[in-house]
């Protein structure tokens, strides 16, 4: 089973500038509030490619839990732990090309894979009315696939009736499992999982647009010393 969320959405910012609200979104809390679900971010690798001057970059971050609350306690507690205070990793691949004016980026959860796989997959490019990527706005196209294999698994290796008495001895749901069958339990998994992410979307657009005036009113090297302190505060907490 898959399903596909589709958004559009624009910047009124410049491209150089959108490409660089990207990569510092989850920079700060203090400077995104919508990141605060954020726990870390580390940069994999990154590099120009000389043959076309693009540049890619791999970065991890470790995010509380992405799947929802009701999915969870859809769950068995064999494939959750019995608790949703989770965290997973989060694979972020992207390609800027500055010359032509576009930047593909993909999202994919690296946890809970077996239950949800959630694809994010964002084109920003210049509008085609205004091809130079000094045009003063940015488009950008969202498609988010999921895709939930756990009806699979419970099928494949357990079979339908051993399935509902597993998920019956381990969180008593036994009746709700045998009643949405393998099916039934994916569509439920893919179409929660899609709610919530809807919301998450327009989180994170504000985010993007709070970083992204935050560069217009003080320019990267504000955005920098502000990225600076609230990282000096937080030491300041942790180490009183």
């Amino acid at each position: 089973m898959v399903l596909t969320h589709t958004t559009k959405d624009s910047y009124s910012h410049p491209f150089p500038t959108v490409t660089l609200a990207f990569f510092l979104r989850y920079c700060s809390p203090q400077l995104n509030p919508f990141a605060s679900h954020v726990l870390s971010t580390d940069t994999i690798s990154s590099h120009v490619d000389p043959a076309t001057g693009r540049l890619h970059t791999t970065r991890i971050h470790l995010k509380k839990s992405r799947l929802p609350p009701a999915v969870m306690k859809l769950l068995p507690t064999s494939l959750t732990g019995g608790t949703s205070d989770k965290a997973s990793y989060i694979l972020e691949t992207s390609v800027v090309d500055m010359r032509e004016g576009w930047m593909a980026t993909e999202s994919r959860n690296l946890n809970y894979v077996g239950v949800l796989s959630v694809v994010e997959r964002q084109l920003y490019t210049v509008p085609a009315a205004r091809p130079s990527p000094a045009a003063d706005s940015t488009d950008v196209e969202t498609r988010v696939v999921f895709r939930s294999r756990l009806g699979d698994r419970i099928r494949d290796k357990l079979g339908q009736a051993q399935a509902q008495a597993e998920a019956a001895a381990n969180d008593g749901s036994g009746g709700f499992f045998a009643r949405l069958g393998a099916r039934g339990i994916q569509r439920s998994i893919e179409s929660l999982a899609s709610t919530k992410t809807q919301d998450q979307l327009g989180k994170s657009r504000e985010g993007m647009r709070i970083i992204l005036e935050r560069l217009r009113q003080t320019g990267i090297m504000g955005v920098l010393e502000l990225r600076k302190m609230a990282r000096e505060r937080s030491l300041d907490a942790a180490h009183p």
